[in-house]
């Protein structure tokens, strides 16, 4: 399985920017798919997860209410919108797939087997 992030970059505290997380070479749609950050001396946390049909997602405190996964299973990509950004937001943000077929949203690291190359996210003031 390869996991293709995309659409990082800088921001200005308020604004808005949209990840993308391409997979490839597995069945894509039986896998619940998650989203973690990692901030500069910071371990890498879970931040949002989406079931594999797409119908249940989860989200920490941090980001809920700000932030939305989404999955469109036709296209084998999870996305994450995020809006309302803040500076404590900046980030690596990496996707990661849940290796076992119709598994539940973790929140572990552990729990994922596959993951994305981490695409900058930067907000400024």
């Amino acid at each position: 399985v390869q996991l293709q992030a995309s659409g990082g970059g800088m921001a200005q505290v308020g604004g808005s920017l949209r990840l993308s997380c391409a997979a490839s070479g597995r069945s894509f749609s039986r896998h619940a798919m998650g989203w973690f950050r990692q901030a500069p001396g910071q371990e890498r946390k879970f931040i949002c997860g989406v079931s594999w049909t797409g119908q249940s997602t989860y989200y920490v405190d941090s980001v809920k209410g700000r932030f939305t996964i989404s999955r469109d299973n036709a296209k084998n990509t999870v996305y994450l919108q995020m809006n309302s950004l803040k500076l404590e937001d900046t980030a690596v943000y990496y996707c990661a797939l849940n290796g076992r077929r119709f598994s539940t949203i973790e929140t572990g690291a552990n729990e994922y087997d596959y993951w994305g190359q981490g695409t900058q996210v930067t907000v400024s003031s």
